[in-house]
C-alpha cells in the first residue's frame, strides 16, 4: 500500500479525498443526524477498505464519486465558502509568519549610525548647495526608492519669505516620521504650516541645512535633500537557543529593564565587548582593553572597529571619521583610561561601533543577558555593499 501511494497518483488522490471528507465530518458533527454521520462514516471506511485492498484505479474512481455524492447529500453548504477557505489560508500563513518572526528570524531596522562603518541608519544630504542638481523624474525617483532606499524632498518656494520655526518630530503609527515647518511668506500675515514626511530625524534642521540659511526667495527650495534609509536587516533568533553570543558579535537586545535607557519599549543593536565577570577599560588609542589585553583589528569581529589609520588624524583631532572605541567625559562610564568596568554575572557590555555617535554601555552599564533575542544576520535592504550577510 505505501508503495503504491508513491507510485499512483490515483491512490494519493484517494486518500486526499477520504481524509477531507472526514475533517468536514469531524467539523459538523455536532450538527449533523446519526443517520448522516453514519452514512458518511460507511461510505469512508468502504473507499478506506478499496485503498487496503489494493483495489483497480476503476474501482478507486467509483468510490470517490460516491465520497462526493455522500458529501454532497448530507454535509451542510458552508455560507461564503470561497472566502472561508481564503481566509483559513490567511490565517494559517500568519500564524507561520510569526513563528518564523519569533523564533528564527526578526526584520529589524538600523535608526541610527552608531553601528557605521558596518551598519548605517538614516543618512541625509542637503542638496540646496549641490551646483546644478536636477531633481530626478517620477521613475527614477521610485527606482531609486525600492532599491537603493533614497527618498528625495523638493519644496519649492512659491513667494519669498523664511522658515520661522520647526515643531519637533513626531511619528504616525510608530514608523512614519513627520516634520512640521512653519513657513513666514513676504505679505502674509499668519504663519503657514508645510508638512515634510518621512522626516529623517531630531537633527532634521541642522541635517537639511534650515539652521543656517532659513531665508528663501520664490522659485527657491525652502527643503531640498536626499534621505537614505538605514539598514534593514533579518536578526538571527535562533543559533543564541544552543549557545551564548560571543565577543565581537552584533547583538540585539530590549532595553526593558535597563537602568539609565529613557525608551523601555525599543530594541537596540550594538557590538558585544564584555562577557561576565571580565573588566573592561578604554585607552587613550581608542582600544578596548578586556583583563588589561588589548583588542585590535585582528582580534575577530572587530576589523571593522579598529580599522582606521593612526596616522591620518581628522578635523576633529581624532583618527578618522570612524575612530575605534572612545572615551566621552560626558558619559557615566570609562571616562578616562583608568576607569574599568566590571561585567556582572549574567550580563554583557556593549558599544556601537561609532562610539562618537552610540548611546552604550558607556551611559548605561550593563545589559541583562536575558534580553538579548538574537544576532545580526543578513541585510536584505537597501540594495547596497552591505546586502547580504552582515559583516560581523
Amino acid at each position: 500500500m505505501k508503495l503504491r501511494w508513491f507510485l499512483s497518483g490515483k491512490v494519493r488522490q484517494a486518500t486526499d479525498m477520504c481524509k477531507h471528507v472526514e475533517k468536514l465530518l469531524n467539523a459538523q458533527r455536532d450538527v449533523l443526524s446519526p443517520q448522516a454521520v453514519a452514512a458518511v462514516n460507511a461510505t469512508v471506511s468502504e473507499a478506506r477498505a478499496a485503498l487496503a485492498a489494493n483495489g483497480s484505479d476503476e474501482l478507486l474512481d467509483r468510490e470517490m464519486v460516491r465520497l462526493e455524492e455522500a458529501g454532497n447529500k448530507w454535509f451542510k453548504p458552508y455560507p461564503y465558502a470561497e472566502w472561508r477557505e481564503n481566509i483559513e489560508v490567511f490565517l494559517v500563513a500568519i500564524v507561520v509568519a510569526m513563528a518564523i518572526r519569533t523564533f528564527f528570524l526578526q526584520p529589524f531596522k538600523i535608526p541610527t549610525g552608531s553601528m557605521e562603518p558596518t551598519l548605517y541608519g538614516i543618512e541625509v544630504k542637503d542638496l540646496r548647495d549641490v551646483p546644478d542638481f536636477k531633481m530626478p523624474n517620477p521613475a527614477v525617483r521610485f527606482w531609486d526608492l525600492i532599491v537603493y532606499g533614497k527618498i528625495y524632498h523638493d519644496i519649492v518656494a512659491p513667494a519669498n519669505g523664511m522658515v520661522a520655526k520647526v515643531d519637533p518630530l513626531s511619528h504616525i503609527f510608530g514608523f512614519i516620521n513627520k516634520q512640521t515647518m512653519w513657513v513666514q511668506y513676504e505679505g502674509a500675515s499668519q504663519l503657514t504650516p508645510i508638512n515634510v514626511y518621512f522626516g529623517p530625524d531630531d537633527y532634521f534642521e541642522m541635517r537639511t541645512g534650515l539652521s543656517r540659511h532659513p531665508v528663501f526667495t520664490k522659485g527657491e527650495p525652502i527643503v531640498r535633500f536626499q534621505e537614505e534609509t538605514g539598514d534593514h536587516l533579518f536578526v538571527d533568533r535562533f543559533t543564541y537557543n544552543f549557545r551564548r553570543p560571543k565577543r565581537g558579535e552584533i547583538i540585539v537586545f530590549k532595553t526593558q529593564g535597563i537602568e539609565g535607557i529613557r525608551n523601555q519599549d525599543q530594541f537596540y543593536i550594538k557590538r558585544l565587548i564584555g562577557l561576565p565577570g571580565e573588566t573592561v577599560s578604554i585607552g587613550e588609542d581608542q582600544h578596548v582593553r578586556i583583563n588589561g589585553r588589548r583588542l585590535d583589528a585582528a582580534t575577530p569581529h572587530f576589523s571593522n572597529v579598529y580599522g582606521f589609520d593612526p596616522k591620518a588624524p581628522a578635523e576633529d583631532g581624532k583618527y578618522g571619521k570612524f575612530n575605534g572605541h572612545v572615551l566621552d567625559s560626558r558619559s557615566n562610564f570609562l571616562r578616562t583610561p583608568e576607569e574599568t568596568m566590571t561585567v556582572p554575572r549574567g550580563g554583557f557590555i556593549a558599544f556601537g561601533d561609532n562610539t562618537v555617535n552610540s548611546e552604550d554601555s558607556r551611559y548605561w552599564g550593563s545589559l541583562p543577558e536575558q534580553n538579548v533575542i538574537g544576532r545580526s544576520f543578513f541585510v536584505y535592504w537597501p540594495i547596497s555593499s552591505r546586502f547580504g550577510l552582515t559583516a560581523q
